[in-house]
């Protein structure tokens, strides 16, 4: 299935390893799921959500990916090959593959339709009491032309265009985002609600979609970060620290599923047998890491296509790196200054991958960044410290009480690393070439 390019900072970031695992799970979604939600592809996978709180209620401002709302909807295919397509779309059969287009007639006609399978999905609770939607206003926009959406200012702004933007040929479903505005009402003023969502697709990577929640309640607006399908209520209120939490969890997750992040870790703590060395890599790691994650993510780095796969390629190649001096009889201590230098460049190479992956779920233009980035600094830094005290102290013990088995040990966990980094980094370097 062919589809267009968006840009970069919208890409989920699926490292080479990843994606095999995704292959893996599509190919059993294919057997369980229908064919027609198969070919729904889920390019855009963030979901904004600002909350204006007003008199008479609250001001939901929402952008979703399009697929969200209309791929299980989809016909099933007939005996003459045709299919239903889904409300809002129109399909077409090419290269055996059906392929699902936005419908701008049908928006023209029932906009407000569209916006009410999204309000349909979405659940604004306080206590046992769900409060009554009524949907405003919709647009829907091209992935490689949406508005900016970062604010309250700027998602009332994506609203003011007077027509509803229209292409020819009309965009892929996959690649288009639906913005509604909805309306709450509510008898009282509203400190503290629940949010959550019925939308359940069934599409590839809809557990990894990145949900922001503004709550704008008080002068400072709350940011929220969720990932998935929002089936589980989040507890919204207009608490910044509350918010900085779904931050830090996000950062620990990223750390503990971000498997080349977690091997280089390993081969870190692999290699170092005293504290002091062990207090000094971590160190010199955790100092890179946080300095390119902040430039990364403000944009002081190149933007030509290569440099991502550069950066995943590198990171690949660290662990190689890593393992090997783990395994070295005469290794470099990171107490000295080429060590700490060292081991600061390699946290400089991954902090740049962990910046990708925060301009996914947040702008700079977002409210509290800084809070929020620094949050997610700490949580990835959580996430480092938990594997170094689940391995260090199990490798002290067997350096004092079996010294003669410790070098066959770091062997077994060193030499899987080393392969593994070494199928990334081929696989990586193949990417990077394409991309030159």
């Amino acid at each position: 299935m062919r589809f267009y390019l968006i840009p970069a900072a919208l890409f989920s970031r699926c490292s080479c390893q990843r994606k095999s695992l995704r292959w893996l799970l599509l190919t059993v979604a294919l057997v369980v799921s229908s064919a027609s939600v198969a070919h729904f592809k889920l390019n855009l996978n963030i979901r904004i959500i600002h909350v204006a709180h007003q008199a008479d209620g609250l001001a939901v401002y929402m952008r979703l990916p399009m697929p969200y709302l209309v791929a299980d909807l989809a016909g099933e295919e007939r005996d003459d090959g045709s299919r239903e397509p889904a409300p809002f779309t129109t399909n077409a059969l090419i290269d055996g593959e059906w392929m699902h287009y936005v419908d701008y007639e049908a928006i023209e006609r029932n906009a407000l339709g569209l916006g009410e399978l999204a309000a349909s999905g979405h659940a604004i609770t306080s206590g046992k009491s769900e409060y009554q939607s009524e949907v405003i206003d919709v647009r829907v926009y091209r992935g490689i032309s949406q508005p900016p959406f970062s604010t309250l200012e700027e998602a009332e702004l994506a609203f003011q265009v007077s027509e509803q933007e229209t292409v020819s040929p009309p965009p892929f479903v996959g690649d288009s985002v639906v913005d509604v505005l909805i309306h709450y009402s509510t008898a009282d003023s509203v400190s503290s609600y629940s949010l959550s969502s019925s939308l359940d697709p069934g599409l590839e990577g809809q557990e990894d979609t990145a949900n922001l929640i503004v709550d704008y309640t008080g002068d400072a607006p709350a940011v929220f970060r969720v990932r998935g399908l929002l089936h589980e209520p989040v507890v919204i209120s207009n608490s910044i620290w509350k918010a900085a939490k779904t931050f830090i969890v996000e950062g620990v997750r990223h750390i503990l599923t971000g498997y080349d992040h977690v091997l280089f870790v390993v081969c870190l703590v692999l290699g170092a047998t005293l504290i002091s060395t062990l207090a000094w890599r971590v160190t010199g790691f955790t100092i890179g890491h946080s300095v390119t994650l902040t430039l990364g993510f403000f944009g002081y780095v190149p933007t030509a296509a290569w440099f991502i796969p550069l950066i995943e390629t590198g990171i690949a190649l660290s662990i190689i790196m890593a393992a090997l001096l783990a395994l070295n009889s005469h290794p470099i201590k990171a107490s000295s200054k080429s060590g700490f230098i060292l081991t600061t460049l390699v946290g400089m190479v991954h902090g740049l991958g962990f910046s990708f992956v925060l301009q996914e779920i947040l702008s700079v233009t977002s409210s509290n960044i800084w809070l929020s980035l620094l949050s997610f600094n700490v949580g990835v830094e959580i996430g480092q410290l938990g594997i170094v005290l689940l391995l260090w102290p199990v490798l002290y013990l067997i350096g004092k009480r079996l010294p003669h088995r410790l070098m066959a040990v770091k062997w077994i966990i060193a030499l899987p690393c080393i392969v593994i980094a070494a199928f990334w980094a081929g696989q990586r370097m193949l990417g990077l070439i394409n991309t030159i």
